[in-house]
């Protein structure tokens, strides 16, 4: 008998999903995450190259932290307001999340061992 395993996608937030897991900015002025665990957020569009470049390593990355860290996704296109709510201008944009403190931003596409590293530096996992 084969045993299935259920595939973890990674979740694409519009603005409403991403008040509600991450951080409602019109609620709050400070920064207070309502997630329950560490969680990076992917600001890309379909257009762009560098996107499709972290795509891929950011689905192995869900797998392999699976439980660990929540992995985000959202198109600058159809979420203007909130690409412009964290200024993004440049895209990719990698949003890191730790469970307390202020979350980091970093541009451009990133290889996957400079995601590990970041999740053991700023996520400790």
């Amino acid at each position: 008998m084969q045993q299935f395993k259920t595939i973890k996608m990674i979740e694409h937030l519009t603005n409403e999903s991403f008040k509600e897991k991450v951080f409602n900015y019109e609620a709050n002025k400070e920064w207070k995450f309502e997630g329950t665990r560490p969680a990076i957020i992917d600001f890309y569009a379909d257009w762009c190259g560098p996107c499709k470049m972290v795509a891929p390593i950011l689905e192995e990355l869900s797998k392999e932290y699976d439980g660990k860290v929540d992995i985000y996704k959202v198109d600058t296109e159809a979420e203007r307001e909130l690409a412009g709510a964290f200024g993004i201008q440049s895209i990719p944009s990698i949003l890191f999340i730790p469970i307390e403190g202020q979350p980091q931003m970093a541009m451009g596409a990133l290889p996957k061992e400079t995601f590990k590293q970041a999740f053991a530096e700023v996520f400790n996992v």
